[in-house]
């Protein structure tokens, strides 16, 4: 269960300074630049009841779907090209299709690459945070600015209700305890990443009937945690999962939740929910012309 223990967002000019180039995480830097989403993530060590992981389906623009997997050097090979024609790129991510650090080797030595070949690019990356804790020092050493968590319910009871399945430590997690495993996991992760000045977004899917109240709360708690952004993504029910019968919420709802989650945390407003591939400013979707 999580603590109430406050820590500050991170507010230094510094910060501030990196938050304006990042489109994500700046309203006003969409517009100027571009982001790269490379998919070198393929497992996932959760499930949750909203994702069915897609490849190969250039219609769909939601997290978890890609046109393939890379390698590190795939990867980069893409970066470069990527360059070339959108030149005003200057944040690079990883954020699946599974999870980044469910494939730590990919993961890092990807960003090792990135590091060594454009030093002037700041690295982001995208997680449920299960394993965070673990690597916290790979993180800072490979100097990744950004980090966002997704982080879904306030307690393991409410997490039972969102996640099939948790695979943690060589075992197949269920129920609360696979609930009281992830949100203790996210809360030491997020504490480490502020501490150590990482730039931390906090995303939380909103799911009619399941968390949808709680949502404000969740910024509360992740606010004490020392994010600096908060994010609300609206549920979207996908075919031949469990909340596939969910309703989506509606604009209104999601506005109004917004305003509530803004008393809290700063909330991102702008987000487009992008593919695991995506590419260009977040208006305009390239993915399909690097794939």
């Amino acid at each position: 269960m999580w603590s109430m223990q406050q820590t500050d967002p991170r507010t230094s000019a510094s910060s501030s300074a990196l938050l304006a180039v990042h489109p994500c995480y700046d309203a006003k830097a969409q517009s100027r630049y571009a982001r790269v989403h490379l998919p070198v993530a393929p497992r996932c060590n959760i499930q949750c009841n909203f994702c069915n992981r897609l490849y190969d389906c250039a219609n769909e623009n939601r997290p978890g779907v890609t046109s393939r997997t890379l390698t590190p050097d795939e990867a980069l090979s893409r970066l470069d090209a990527v360059l070339k024609e959108i030149p005003n790129t200057t944040v690079v991510g990883i954020a699946g299709p599974g999870d980044p650090l469910a494939n730590p080797e990919s993961t890092f030595r990807t960003f090792e690459l990135i590091r060594a070949a454009h030093p002037q690019l700041h690295l982001c990356l995208s997680t449920n945070g299960l394993v965070l804790p673990e690597h916290i020092d790979e993180i800072r050493g490979l100097h990744v600015e950004f980090v966002t968590v997704t982080v879904n319910a306030l307690t393991p009871a409410m997490a039972a209700r969102i996640y099939g399945w948790v695979r943690y430590r060589g075992q197949v997690l269920r129920d609360t305890q696979a609930g009281e495993v992830i949100l203790g996991q996210q809360e030491v992760g997020i504490r480490r990443l502020a501490e150590a000045n990482v730039l931390v977004k906090v995303n939380t899917v909103m799911i009619p009937g399941i968390n949808q109240e709680h949502v404000p709360a969740i910024a509360a708690r992740a606010k004490t945690m020392g994010a600096c952004l908060f994010n609300v993504m609206p549920l979207i029910p996908v075919q031949g999962t469990a909340f596939g019968h969910l309703p989506a919420p509606d604009a209104d709802e999601r506005a109004a939740l917004m305003d509530r989650c803004a008393a809290e945390l700063p909330v991102m407003r702008h987000c487009r929910q992008c593919r695991a591939d995506a590419v260009g400013l977040l208006s305009e979707d390239r993915s399909v012309q690097f794939a």
